[in-house]
């Protein structure tokens, strides 16, 4: 038995591959920054912390005459958001009936806005740095949706200014994204325009983050690592619902924070 104990849960096969297949489809809508930022992993549960290559000096010495230095590390953080399921609504799986997953959505949704907002955003308490706050450029801001492909070009601009290589990916938050998807420069798609013209990178989705972020995915700048990759786990049952939970342990590294751009809208 691991540690998600799946196999004390009262759920039938059937039932576990339609709430892992539920959970992937969903995360893998979700999950923003996995597409732009190199991924280290998994490396297991028992992967605690990443050597940042560092020493902090300790103050009083051990021997006079002896110097010492403390390695610092960064620690991983551990997400857990609960899950909870009707037993007969998963039993009526093996039946042939699709069953209430909603839980399982939320979870999902909810476990990817976590890991997006602490890599974007940053996670203070988690000792994580984000895209956005560690980057040194002053952002810029769309006024008008039409203004969208001038100000990514802007962008753009700043990156290969301060010697930042291509390929180029915008990230964007919905309210940008729905400007991008539906409006229009002279009959023109605004995103069909910035693809063609200003980008050679994806496109992403990302709820965690309001405007978008224009960064390099050469490679190399920023490094999410993973030690425990998203799982479902057991927690309980009971007669009438059993209790899961949706978890992973990562912890994210800005290597380079010139490598992104903030637009604000």
């Amino acid at each position: 038995m691991d540690i998600l104990k799946r196999t004390l849960a009262p759920i039938v096969p059937e039932a576990w591959s339609a709430i892992d297949e539920e959970a992937i489809r969903v995360l893998k809508l979700n999950l923003a920054a996995r597409k732009v930022v190199d991924f280290k992993g998994p490396l297991g549960l028992k992967f605690a912390a990443v050597n940042t290559g560092r020493l902090a000096n300790v103050a009083e010495p051990p021997v006079v005459g002896v110097t010492a230095g403390v390695r610092v590390v960064q620690p991983l953080v551990e997400l857990r958001t609960p899950i909870t399921l009707d037993t007969a609504e998963l039993d009526s799986v093996v039946r042939g009936v699709a069953p209430d997953l909603a839980p399982v959505v939320k979870a999902a949704e909810l476990i990817a806005r976590a890991e997006d907002s602490a890599i974007f955003n940053g996670y203070k308490a988690g000792n994580i740095t984000g895209i956005i706050e560690a980057s040194p450029h002053a952002p810029l801001a769309v006024d008008q949706p039409e203004r969208w492909p001038q100000v990514v070009g802007a962008a753009k601009e700043v990156l290969r200014q301060a010697g930042i290589s291509g390929p180029y990916a915008l990230v964007l938050g919905p309210r940008a994204y729905d400007e991008l998807t539906s409006g229009s420069e002279d009959g023109y798609p605004l995103r069909k325009r910035i693809e063609k013209t200003l980008i050679d990178g994806p496109i992403v989705w990302a709820p965690a983050i309001e405007g978008a972020v224009l960064l390099s995915v050469r490679g190399g700048d920023y490094e999410l690592t993973v030690g425990q990759d998203l799982a479902i786990g057991y927690t309980y049952h009971d007669r009438r619902s059993v209790e899961l939970y949706l978890t992973e342990s990562f912890t994210f590294r800005v290597n380079e924070p010139a490598a992104a751009v903030e637009i604000r809208r």
